[in-house]
């Protein structure tokens, strides 16, 4: 319970700056506009940043595209993942479920960033390419989850039985065997949750991502990397706000493997 708590806590207040912060970010009081790295005031609780930015504004707002992009890479992935995973399994041809994994296993062996590094090189920016590769380079590892999960020797006497009195093949192999891959496939979508925010923020905190114009957490703390001791909230609360949700998420995930007892 206390480790269900703590998760719920820590993941809690960036989730609610996510999706909360765009609507109270209007009824804040914020001042004049102010120069630079102008330390905490009336005006601005938490001072400015680098740019001249109210720090408790950005931190409000800039959530909400990591948290976005995060949610839309992994159900973008498991939409597809997940159907392919249990049709592998199903499949009598198991030359054609071999050679379609190869296939996607090529993609494990491409390191993440360095993907984002090319595709930002070439020019290929912004969100839609930012949340299409990261969801393809989900895909080998899902499937092949789904895949074993669906394709466990436990199973088999229950596909033999649905098969024998006459359930048509999609009920058993996509909607039922569905249903027993789910545990597994929620402690792996906590734990990819973490990864995927990993590297959206890594990418872009190294420009490769996002666009510098954007307000994002990790945007905020590349652009005021250098004035940790001249405006440190402006690097530190949305580190903090990052490293809270990466943890919370953790926690809620060893909290769902308890419950379900899958293992991450």
């Amino acid at each position: 319970m206390r480790t269900g708590a703590l998760g719920t806590a820590l993941a809690g207040v960036p989730l609610a700056c996510a999706v909360l912060g765009p609507l109270l970010t209007p009824l804040l009081s914020v001042g004049e506009a102010a120069p630079a790295l102008a330390p905490p005031g009336p005006d601005h609780l938490l001072g400015t940043d680098a740019l001249g930015r109210d720090v408790l504004v950005l931190a409000l707002t800039g959530g909400t595209t990591v948290v976005g992009l995060t949610i839309g890479a992994l159900l973008l992935s498991y939409l597809v993942a997940m159907p392919l995973g249990l049709v592998l399994a199903a499949t009598r041809r198991r030359w054609a479920a071999t050679l379609t994994q190869r296939v996607l296993d090529v993609l494990l062996v491409l390191p993440s960033l360095v993907v984002l590094l090319v595709l930002a090189g070439t020019g290929r920016r912004g969100v839609g390419w930012l949340l299409a590769a990261t969801a393809l380079l989900q895909l080998p590892a899902i499937v092949r989850l789904v895949r074993s999960a669906a394709g466990a020797p436990s199973r088999r006497v229950a596909l033999e039985t649905m098969a024998q009195s006459g359930e048509p093949w999609w009920r058993i192999h996509l909607v039922e065997t569905g249903r027993f891959v789910t545990g597994p496939v929620l402690v792996d979508a906590g734990t990819r949750a973490v990864m995927v925010l990993g590297l959206l923020a890594s990418a872009s905190f190294l420009g490769v991502g996002l666009p510098p114009d954007t307000v994002d957490w990790a945007v905020v703390i590349e652009q005021n990397s250098a004035s940790l001791f001249l405006a440190p909230a402006a690097l530190l609360v949305p580190a903090a706000l990052l490293v809270a949700l990466a943890a919370g998420v953790n926690l809620l995930v060893d909290r769902v493997a308890d419950r379900t007892g899958a293992v991450s």
